[in-house]
């Protein structure tokens, strides 16, 4: 907010408060020798009046300084990134970052990826591509997964976690057991988890 000086009847001045669209920029590096400097001089010479910088990875949605800039949002702002994978590396993660900025009344650009500007109608056709894009890749795994799990079951496979131990090796647990073993040393020896000797041992006690 920024006051403004009026004159009215040339005699008294009052404030005018005005609302300013801000720019505002966000840059993200992997690892923190990674140096966010270059990004964050492009993003002050394209006018971004303050700069949200995330040391952490893109696959994440959980990051702080992202986290921040999204909640001081206002109706008109901008959000602008050097490149679109600096905001995400997730084509779903992207579209609810989008999302989020436009139930706000704000703005997406990105500097290299000219397309990239939901304050244009053609940017917003370009979101509205990818959103499309997204739910036909959803559906597809969704076909893929199904149709795998199917095949699978044909060919008498059995589906979820395989287990630690065969039946030659449970057996053998067994007879280790009965002969005085202890649950410990039989775990060592079969490279597993005392929790999953105790299991088998117990099963076998049903």
């Amino acid at each position: 907010m920024f006051g403004k000086q009026v004159r009215i009847h040339n005699s008294v001045a009052l404030p005018l408060l005005v609302t300013m669209n801000r720019t505002l920029g966000y840059s993200r590096v992997s690892t923190s020798k990674q140096l966010s400097d270059s990004q964050i001089k492009l993003l002050k010479g394209a006018g971004c009046e303050e700069t949200f910088v995330d040391v952490q990875s893109g696959a994440t949605r959980n990051r702080s300084e992202l986290a921040k800039l999204l909640d001081m949002l206002c109706d008109g702002d901008t959000i602008l990134v050097v490149k679109l994978d600096r905001l995400s590396r997730s084509l779903q993660d992207l579209l609810s970052i989008a999302r989020e900025i436009e139930e706000k009344g704000a703005h997406l650009r990105s500097l290299q990826d000219p397309l990239i500007d939901t304050t244009s109608p053609n940017g917003k056709l370009i979101f509205g591509i990818f959103a499309v894009i997204a739910e036909y890749e959803r559906d597809i795994i969704r076909a893929r997964t199904l149709e795998g799990l199917s095949a699978a079951r044909a060919r008498g496979q059995r589906l979820g976690r395989q287990e630690a131990l065969n039946q030659k090796q449970k057996d053998k647990v067994l007879k280790l057991r009965s002969c005085g073993q202890s649950l410990r040393k039989i775990a060592q020896i079969f490279g597993v988890s005392k929790t999953t000797i105790q299991c088998y041992v117990r099963l076998a006690d049903t």
